[in-house]
């Protein structure tokens, strides 16, 4: 192992040890479960909470069956088989988790909602660093990536104290785009990465405005479903990347392919270059010979 590589490992460990020091304990509060949708129909409980996690099992078996299916998705390392085929498992088992879970609300129910959306998590993660870092680093980082959301949720259940948890489902939300914008991808329609992290952020959103948009939607529908249903988009939106992209021959970052853009732009679109400085146009003009009609 490089010395770089012990060195990221060391850096990250020792700011996880002193993030737990420095900060204090989060428990997890009875109140979470209380969500503002609770009506019944055809004998389900919680019915919407419950049967908006269906597009979730959905999208994770179509994932999986196109990974393995004819190389429909045209992987071009092994490790990206396994990262993707661990990302689709977790999806699809958020659909079991989390209608178990809200057909009786409590938090010994809650560790199988959570489980496989850390799964999720730290699967997309290991198939950033396999695509656009090293293909064997981010291999062999799949499993102690899977371990470390395993053990953040066993964390919370025993000590009640959720700062694991939150680590290992926010960090990739900032991780992400910001790997996404930054390093040049393997492949092309990298601003489905984007798209799939704006929807996740909603759902974020719609999940704490929970009790307000039912208020607002005159209790027809409750911020938590709503935040199943964009939630579920982020599978959609990585599915359709894979099927979508190809090999990218020349690799740049979006944050370098929108820099070109915008240069380009700025000499189409007016007359400034990109030192400042104005465009002289030359005209020329010829005359036309005018026969004379008979």
């Amino acid at each position: 192992m490089k010395k770089r590589t012990v060195y990221a490992w060391g850096v990250a460990i020792l700011s996880f040890v002193v993030l737990m020091i420095v900060t204090p304990a989060i428990p997890q509060s009875e109140a979470y479960h209380d969500f503002a949708d609770q009506r019944e129909f055809l004998g389900i409980p919680n019915t919407l909470n419950v049967v908006s996690n269906f597009p979730f099992l959905v999208i994770g078996l179509i994932g999986l069956v196109l990974c393995y299916y004819g190389d429909y998705f045209k992987f071009s390392l092994q490790g990206e088989l396994w990262g993707w085929t661990c990302f689709y498992i977790g999806v699809a088992a958020v659909a079991i988790g989390s209608s178990y879970y809200h057909l009786k609300p409590n938090d010994a129910r809650l560790v199988w909602d959570r489980l496989p959306m850390t799964i999720a998590f730290t699967s997309i993660i290991a198939i950033f660093i396999i695509e656009r870092i090293d293909e064997r680093k981010g291999t062999i980082s799949i499993i102690p990536l899977l371990l470390a959301g395993i053990v953040s949720i066993l964390y919370w259940r025993f000590f009640d104290d959720l700062r694991p948890y939150a680590m290992v489902q926010f960090l990739p939300c900032i991780a992400i785009p910001v790997m996404a914008i930054l390093l040049p991808p393997m492949y092309t329609h990298s601003t489905y990465w984007l798209w799939a992290a704006g929807f996740y952020l909603l759902a974020k959103v719609e999940e704490a405005a929970d009790k307000v948009i039912y208020d607002w939607t005159h209790h027809i529908v409750s911020g938590h479903t709503l935040k199943h249903l964009c939630a579920a988009m982020v599978p959609v939106f990585l599915t359709l990347m894979l099927a979508k992209r190809t090999v990218e021959p020349e690799r740049q970052s979006l944050l370098k392919t929108w820099k070109i853009s915008w240069t380009k732009f700025r000499k189409t679109d007016g007359t400034v270059e990109s030192n400042g400085t104005v465009e002289s146009y030359t005209c020329t003009y010829s005359t036309v010979p005018v026969v004379e009609s008979q």
